[in-house]
């Protein structure tokens, strides 16, 4: 390589700057300075100290400057790029809320239950009148629910508790059916159509019921009675439904598996709770239409009672959740899709 580049003046001079040679020269030293990167900047060098004696080593000279720009150019932009989409691949993930999904389930479980009783003592024993007046002007010693969140300040304190109560349940709602269809993959093929069809109904009618629960909060039987009855039928008829198809689900979904402690605790409470529930609503219409129609003595007190015991088993139907999810953790991340997908492994496979 030394030597094709201290040769390359000196046949100039000595031919007369012949046109040919020295273009073929000047190929000769594109070709050595593209192999070597020194010897491109030598040869450039001794090509400038030579310009005032030979024009045709002059074009020589410039032919190799212009040829070595465009390959500096290409490895400076290979450089900057390979340099812009480094970070990209190294950008790290930043979490920025990490709680207990369990303890924020347990939270809204108890907040409606906690507040439930706190309006029944203070109504009770500050307001005894104000919620024990009915229509038939009988005597009744237990007042109903509606009746002990109707009154100030009550009233406040449990829709302030129910706008709590509400906004973990909806995405809870949603977290259920992601659960239940992670585990479509294990049944066989011809039950997977009515399973999902059946996932998708229990996700409808628990959206329904805390929909009609707002409702029967924020519309009072005091302000709007019919529109306030109407609802809480609504209420009734989603919440029996959406414990009898949950029952059904887990049914099907746990039939001939092997179950964890905590999954017998939650399936033999959901029953429980369901055939409760059952019960109190066939012992609230009995005593309703008593009290409605005939106006018996202590007939609201019963119809109150039954109510309650509707009440306290829906709560704690939805309570059964700290079983089905013992140990989760609700996250928000930040970071690039990529990296999320592969820290946190695969999503669930929705069949």
């Amino acid at each position: 390589m030394q030597k094709t580049t201290t040769t390359t003046p000196a046949a100039a001079a000595g031919t007369g700057a012949a046109a040919s040679p020295a273009a073929a020269e000047t190929a000769d030293s594109v070709a050595s300075m593209a192999a070597t990167p020194s010897s491109s900047s030598s040869l450039t060098a001794a090509s400038a100290s030579q310009h005032s004696s030979n024009n045709s080593s002059e074009r020589g000279s410039d032919s190799i400057i212009d040829s070595s720009g465009p390959a500096q150019k290409e490895d400076e932009q290979e450089t900057t790029i390979s340099t812009k989409h480094e970070p990209k691949s190294e950008q790290s993930m930043a979490i920025h809320y990490l709680a207990s999904f369990h303890e924020i389930c347990v939270v809204t479980a108890l907040l409606p239950l906690v507040t439930l009783f706190t309006c029944f003592v203070t109504a009770y024993v500050f307001q005894y009148d104000d919620v024990h007046e009915t229509h038939c002007r009988v005597y009744n010693i237990v007042p109903s629910i509606s009746a002990i969140t109707g009154v100030s300040p009550q009233r406040y304190f449990w829709r302030f508790s129910i706008a709590l109560h509400i906004g973990p349940r909806i995405p809870i709602a949603f977290v259920y059916k992601n659960y239940y269809r992670a585990q479509l993959a294990r049944l066989a093929p011809s039950l997977v159509p009515k399973t999902s069809w059946l996932i998708t109904l229990i996700l409808v009618l628990n959206c329904i019921e805390i929909a009609a629960l707002g409702g029967v909060t924020y519309i009072s039987n005091r302000e709007n009675y019919p529109v306030h009855e109407r609802i809480f039928i609504t209420f009734m008829i989603c919440s029996l439904c959406y414990m009898l198809a949950t029952i059904k689900l887990n049914g099907i979904l746990n039939a001939r598996q092997t179950l964890t402690e905590q999954q017998r605790l939650s399936i033999k409470w959901k029953k429980i709770l369901f055939v409760v529930s059952i019960l109190s609503t066939i012992g609230l219409l009995v005593f309703f239409a008593k009290h409605r129609f005939y106006c018996h003595d202590l007939a609201f007190s019963w119809f109150a009672f039954f109510e309650y015991l509707i009440a306290i088993a829906n709560m704690l139907f939805h309570f059964t959740i700290i079983w089905d999810f013992p140990s989760q953790f609700m996250v928000i991340v930040q970071g690039p899709r990529e990296n999320l997908l592969q820290y946190l492994g695969a999503k669930p496979k929705l069949n």
